[in-house]
């Protein structure tokens, strides 16, 4: 697959993005989830991003379920819409304030995010999978970069459908994981707190947690949660 993407003209470090993107996506849709679009400044991409995983171009490739979200009131449609297990993907550059909300909250909704975009790069973190074009051009968003890399996550995608042992996971099934039993997990508050519990959307689904620790809470606020504590408030982007 890197050898595929050099071969288009991108650099290596791309092309292993790419690639570990694309395995991620394959094994996201292997598990049933659906693909949420996202390109508020350049809302063609979505559609494009969409329509390129929907419509099967190639005899005996399955349609993977995909769908552009546009228009306003972004972060509220996302949220509304994702499910723990699905997949967001958006085409912005790193200013743009919805996309880095989406983004930001995405863990706590349970969804896997993908960020295509260029210039100045959104801080490390800001998405599980970041495939970026240095280019500072403005104009680069209508040259075809963009379509090139989604194409590609799709062909590669394919790829590795092709490779059914690619799919599967191993998952911890000890009762106390070792791995991630001292970590929190970010929530998102769905109602102001009532005395001194909230409930939060997690990645694991609704859950009401004592918010002692934190103080009152409000709707959308973030919360760092362990073993059903709100530990610390977790700050939001800038621009939210």
């Amino acid at each position: 697959m890197t050898t595929s993407t050099v071969d288009h003209g991108l650099g290596a470090d791309l092309a292993a993005d790419l690639a570990a993107t694309s395995l991620t996506l394959a094994r996201r849709f292997a598990s049933g989830a659906t693909m949420w679009c996202l390109a508020p400044s350049w809302q063609p991409h979505a559609q494009h991003v969409a329509v390129e995983f929907v419509h099967p171009v190639i005899v005996g490739k399955r349609a993977l379920p995909a769908v552009a979200l546009t228009g306003p009131d972004l972060v509220d449609v996302v949220r509304v819409s994702v499910r723990p297990g699905d997949i967001v993907i958006a085409v912005a550059d790193a200013a743009e304030a919805d996309v880095r909300s989406v983004m930001h909250r995405a863990p706590a909704w349970g969804a896997t995010t993908i960020w295509i975009g260029s210039g100045p790069r959104p801080s490390d973190g800001a998405a599980d999978h970041v495939l970026w074009l240095d280019d500072p051009d403005p104009r680069l968003p209508a040259t075809g970069g963009f379509v090139l890399l989604y194409h590609l996550l799709w062909e590669l995608a394919h790829v590795c459908f092709e490779h059914p042992g690619l799919l599967t996971v191993d998952e911890c099934t000890d009762e106390v994981c070792v791995t991630c039993s001292d970590e929190g997990r970010l929530g998102e508050v769905l109602g102001a707190s009532e005395g001194s519990s909230a409930q939060v959307r997690t990645a694991k689904g609704i859950e009401t947690v004592e918010t002692v620790l934190v103080g009152p809470v409000s709707t959308g606020d973030l919360l760092l949660v362990h073993a059903g504590m709100a530990i610390s408030r977790v700050a939001g982007e800038a621009g939210e």
